[in-house]
């Protein structure tokens, strides 16, 4: 068991340096518990990718590249999960790291796009086309008995708005084999985005009441009652009709 001390907690990978003789990188594009994320251009082809690293000592054995890539190569037809490529290893302070390749994938931040928004949050009406975009890329995990885990709005990238919204979802979190305690967290982890959307708890009390049937005042019980996966979400959000 390494110390403390010797711990890698951070890559600081330089652009233009150069990884396992393949692949360039561009900019640091986020950082987290497990690792940090990458863009990267492929050299033989030009293409731009994502590079994820590993801390080693939160990727014990491989086991959370193993099961990232596996997930991915499983929910490779879900529109809403990018395309795993593959992995590869290099040293870092004289230690392996294993980094795994994937899609590049441009958009905004969920987080950042609700942010440039007047108000700094969304109309009713977009709110529920956000919703319902989310909950039909969910209800395609959800129906493989897949689970993304950690959703909120950190980790859901918009790639196109309007009438609809392009969506895909990023940092699935390793929590096991599934469970149908996953589809659960899932589901009202999308309630939440959506509540945060429309501005959260200081907009709330003047939401229409057809917002607030679905929000379920945030209580687990309530919204769990009404949708148990993303399938009763978009069916619910695609068959409710407003009083107004």
């Amino acid at each position: 068991m390494a110390s403390r001390s010797e711990l890698i907690t951070e890559f600081k990978l330089a652009p233009g340096r150069i990884l396992a003789r393949k692949y360039e990188v561009l900019s640091l594009l986020g950082a987290g518990w497990e690792g940090e994320v990458y863009l990267i251009r492929e050299l033989a082809t030009g293409i731009e990718r994502t590079a994820k690293l590993f801390f080693p000592h939160r990727n014990p054995n491989d086991k959370s590249v193993q099961f990232y890539a596996n997930k991915l190569h499983k929910l490779r037809h879900c529109p809403i999960t990018i395309q795993y490529s593959t992995q590869d290893m290099i040293t870092v302070r004289g230690k392996p790291v294993t980094i795994l390749i994937s899609e590049y994938v441009e958009g905004e931040l969920l987080s950042r796009f609700i942010a440039r928004q007047p108000g700094k949050r969304l109309s009713p009406y977009q709110a529920l086309h956000l919703l319902h975009a989310l909950a039909v890329g969910m209800e395609c995990i959800h129906t493989m008995r897949e689970y993304h885990g950690d959703l909120h709005t950190d980790n859901i990238i918009v790639q196109r708005y309007g009438l609809s919204f392009d969506l895909k979802l990023v940092d699935m979190f390793y929590a096991g084999s599934p469970k149908k305690q996953n589809i659960h967290d899932d589901t009202v982890d999308m309630v939440h985005v959506f509540h945060e959307a429309l501005g959260g708890h200081k907009h709330y009390a003047k939401q229409p009441l057809e917002v607030k049937q679905i929000c379920c005042g945030l209580k687990r019980s309530l919204i769990l009652k009404k949708f148990r996966s993303a399938v009763q979400l978009r069916q619910y959000l695609e068959t409710m009709q407003w009083s107004s």
